[in-house]
């Protein structure tokens, strides 16, 4: 955990003349142990106990363990003190029962209110996983937008090193500066979506730092945590509500309009796109229609997460599915007792875990953007969005001749292992001749594919080859 602890923001500059500097960006962030995450760290880096219930979930992380034995992921926390009371209730009325007045009553009403819970918790389920998986419906779209934006600013945006040295130059690095806001657009919506107003955060900071938001111009200290007492932060690990802290008092505390962060970000996006368009660097019509409909999506993501998280389960079916649930379990021990004596302790606790931890499930996922162990991991899906973008830029934007006239272009695989110069120096006929060999062979075996890659392998140039290979189709072919 002290690791975790101690991680720091490194960010190395290559273009310096003494190498990498590290440096420490101010992150303030939801608690007093705000632990900076740079952009490509894993989200965990240890499986302590204070470590082991907070999420979201590792995706990568594997376990072995049968899903009936595992504890990291569960809601076993916020379980403790509600079934140390059920359980300390269902006691005291047994004990009442054995020694001092019979309490039981008749267990028909298990039958009727049962029927009543079982309903409350099928809608409570229903509900808060359909807001889950509209929220990562959302995440999805928005990776496969912000990839295709990508795409088409890296590809199909032209870099005018026909001008002089200093234009390319500078287009190129327009472009990944558009890139950047591609990717700082996910980020940003991420801890607007987490109710984190600031933009020092150390996956935010440096790509949207230079850019004049209504966010960065306000005062950073009012986003400073605050120190929990101790008995606080129990509290919320136990999940106890009167220790639960508002979502939004970071956002509530500051006195300046802290605007939009992403939609200012796609503001800025749309003034390099119109400049692109307007310069003649994307000047393909299809292109800037694509585009633009790119960053309109990107619009509507925003507009949609913020409808799942700004729309909850109406609060009065939230207070008549606990108040029903809770009831249930009170009641329970009353009409247990006649029928399996000091046993009903155990089973008035078997079923609120079961009862209790239904609809703990729902309120953990009800909002599918937060830090709950359940919840979306935001933060793997913004970085592997940007290392998709790192790799779409690794190398320059490709041409038709630098991948076409290759020698490994094996263009009629499996049918032929020759070249790319190897068909283009035989005639049209030939080629076609070869297409409809290889649509009408039954390539059905490793074998055949074998015998043609030997057969290519040792073919000599020139006409002698080629009759050669002809033959040898011609007689695989009457072969299948």
């Amino acid at each position: 955990m002290e690791q975790n602890k101690d991680l720091k923001l490194t960010v190395t500059d290559f273009a310096s003349s003494n190498g990498s500097q590290p440096n420490e960006l101010p992150s303030p962030g939801r608690n007093t142990h705000f632990t900076p995450i740079a952009l490509r760290a894993p989200t965990r880096t240890s499986m302590d106990l204070d470590d082991y219930f907070v999420g979201p979930l590792d995706i990568n992380h594997h376990s072995k363990w049968p899903y009936f034995l595992r504890l990291h992921g569960s809601v076993l926390p916020k379980m403790v003190l509600p079934l140390a009371f059920v359980a300390a209730w269902a006691t005291a009325i047994t004990c009442i029962s054995k020694f001092v007045h019979d309490l039981g009553i008749n267990s028909v009403l298990l039958t009727i209110t049962g029927f009543v819970v079982g309903l409350a918790l099928s809608f409570r389920s229903s509900t808060a996983y359909e807001r889950y998986s509209e929220g990562r419906k959302y995440w999805a779209q928005l990776v496969v937008t912000s990839r295709n934006l990508a795409r088409l600013i890296w590809v199909h945006t032209i870099e005018r090193h026909d001008i002089s040295e200093e234009q390319g130059k500078a287009d190129l690095l327009g472009k990944l500066t558009a890139l950047n806001l591609v990717n700082a657009f996910a980020v940003a919506l991420k801890h607007r979506l987490r109710f984190e107003p600031s933009t020092q955060y150390p996956d935010l900071q440096p790509l949207i730092g230079h850019l004049r938001t209504l966010a960065g111009e306000a005062d950073q200290t009012q986003f400073e945590p605050r120190k929990h007492t101790p008995w606080k932060a129990a509290g919320e690990y136990l999940g106890i509500p009167f220790a639960q802290s508002n979502p939004r008092k970071l956002v509530k505390r500051s006195r300046d309009n802290l605007g939009n962060l992403p939609l200012e970000i796609l503001t800025y996006l749309s003034a390099y796109m119109d400049e692109v368009m307007g310069n003649g660097q994307l000047k393909t019509p299809v292109h800037q229609t694509h585009v633009m409909n790119n960053i309109t999506t990107l619009a509507e993501v925003l507009t949609g997460t913020e409808r799942v998280l700004n729309t909850p389960v109406p609060i009065a079916y939230s207070i008549s599915i606990s108040q029903i649930t809770w009831v249930y379990i009170l009641v329970l021990p009353f009409q247990l007792y006649k029928s399996l004596g000091w046993v009903s302790i155990f089973g008035t606790v078997l079923a609120a875990y079961i009862i209790l931890g239904l609809a703990a499930i729902g309120y953990e996922i009800e909002n599918p953007f937060g830090n709950d162990v359940n919840d979306l991991p935001l933060d793997n899906y913004c970085r592997e969005l940007a290392s998709d973008i790192d790799t779409l830029t690794s190398m320059p934007a490709p041409t038709a001749e630098t991948f076409i006239s290759m020698a490994e272009n094996k263009v009629l695989f499996p049918l032929s292992m020759s070249d790319y110069h190897s068909w283009k120096t035989r005639s049209v006929a030939d080629i076609r001749s070869a297409l409809r060999a290889k649509a009408t062979t039954a390539a059905t075996s490793v074998d055949f594919q074998r015998v043609k890659a030997q057969s290519e392998s040792t073919e000599q140039s020139g006409k002698v080859g080629r009759v050669s290979e002809n033959k040898h189709v011609s007689e695989v072919v009457e072969a299948v």
